[in-house]
């Protein structure tokens, strides 16, 4: 499958030149997304964006890219959206918007759903802004010791990914400020995830999943893991959680986050420096609540806690 995709992008790159001048003469802008990978979050997204661009009446040719979870895949995704000749490009995820910043210096590089946009490089680049979905991880902690009482919190998180990296180190220096032990497994992709799981499940008393795309395109294994031993399994991106046995999640609504990311589309086709845009963040948290696998585990679940949901499964 990878040697198909590098000829495929071999291919693409000798051949699109030609088309790629023949769109600039119509006056369309062409605009490129790159996805790291298919989820429901991630979709979201990407519909957002685009539901936002048509709205605003933005005359543009938009091209998604699917990078399937590879690295190398997205920095080629980034040299043919380079040889197509594209007015402005998107990242949907941390190493989709890091690829098209280190290949696009002279038009402006849109990142959405980036988490750490520091930890990521993203941050003080003249042509680079966007959305982050930065989540209050103390938050996510005070719900799990709450409901569960915790002292042993189980995450996996992706060793390649910015994100992942970074609210692991983010969740342990939580747990070791509140004495919780954090039992941590690395994945390199979404395969491993239900080994990762399986490496732990038996030494953790809760699992939790932060932002982490790799992980949570996964989160379906994941929950099958959770849910045969009995461990409560909390997550931090909402739009997932839904047909699984996710007991709680905390996260922001990613289809208003890829209008956000629209919205900033529109602003610097106005003429606003990315740069002096910078970061936006999302702020309106999102609480999911599953009551059915609340009472299989035997938990009790706060009423100030249910009252706050916006979703709750009974």
């Amino acid at each position: 499958m990878k040697k198909l995709t590098i000829l495929l992008t071999i291919l693409l790159i000798l051949i699109l030149p030609a088309a790629a001048e023949g769109a600039k003469e119509d006056g369309t802008l062409r605009i490129g997304i790159a996805k790291l990978l298919s989820h429901p979050a991630l979709d979201a997204i990407e519909q957002g964006i685009e539901d936002y661009l048509m709205d605003a009446g933005i005359d543009a040719d938009i091209e998604v890219q699917n990078a399937n979870g590879e690295i190398s895949t997205a920095a080629s995704i980034a040299q043919v959206f380079r040889t197509e000749g594209k007015d402005l490009v998107i990242g949907i995820a941390t190493p989709t918007a890091q690829a098209l910043a280190n290949v696009f210096e002279d038009i402006p590089v849109i990142y959405s759903s980036v988490t750490d946009v520091k930890a990521a490089g993203l941050d003080g680049i003249s042509n680079v802004c966007g959305v982050s979905d930065q989540v209050p991880a103390e938050e996510h902690y005070a719900l799990i010791e709450r409901i569960t009482g915790a002292e042993r919190i189980g995450m996996i998180y992706t060793s390649g990914e910015a994100n992942g990296i970074s609210a692991m180190e983010q969740m342990k220096r939580i747990c070791e400020e509140n004495g919780t032990e954090l039992v941590t497994a690395s994945v390199a992709n979404s395969a491993e995830v239900r080994m990762a799981a399986l490496s732990i499940i038996d030494r953790v008393d809760a699992m939790y999943v932060a932002i982490d795309n790799t992980v949570v395109s996964a989160i379906a294994s994941l929950s099958d893991v959770c849910k045969e031993a009995s461990v409560p399994l909390f997550s931090a991106d909402v739009t997932s959680a839904e047909g699984t046995d996710v007991l709680l999640a905390g996260g922001f609504d990613y289809y208003a986050s890829g209008r956000l990311t629209g919205e900033i589309v529109q602003r610097v086709i106005n003429g606003e420096n990315p740069e002096e845009i910078g970061t936006e963040y999302l702020t309106d948290l999102e609480l999911y609540i599953n009551m059915a696998v609340a009472a299989e585990l035997g938990l009790e679940i706060p009423e100030e806690i249910i009252a706050d949901a916006k979703y709750l499964i009974e």
